[in-house]
């Protein structure tokens, strides 16, 4: 179990538990954290559950796949360290992980 602590735009803080083996993004629908929309289940095929992962954690949440990439380039907002949070799974490695979410989810 990794505590997560999902940031809104507004910079509005939820931390939360996620079990390991849970996407990020089924973490925070699960925990009802605002800014994550999750519009295809989780499939990597919207970029409705981007954020942004700090440059230190990088390494510990994985290389993004060419699918996630492709997804990626239809986010608004998108920079070098965006990610979907559907493609990174909570464990114990991601404990006290922050991600912050973009102004808009399209």
């Amino acid at each position: 179990m990794a505590t997560i602590t999902y940031v809104e735009f507004n910079g509005t803080e939820h931390a939360v538990q996620v079990a390991d083996g849970v996407s990020l993004m089924e973490g925070a629908l699960g925990n009802g954290v605002p800014g994550i929309d999750g519009d295809c289940g989780g499939n990597a095929a919207c970029a409705t559950c981007h954020v942004y992962i700090d440059p230190a954690w990088e390494a510990k949440t994985g290389e993004k796949s060419e699918l996630e990439c492709d997804m990626l380039d239809l986010a608004d907002g998108l920079q070098d360290n965006s990610r979907l949070a559907c493609q990174i799974k909570a464990s114990a490695d991601l404990d006290g992980l922050i991600v912050r979410m973009p102004a808009t989810q399209h």
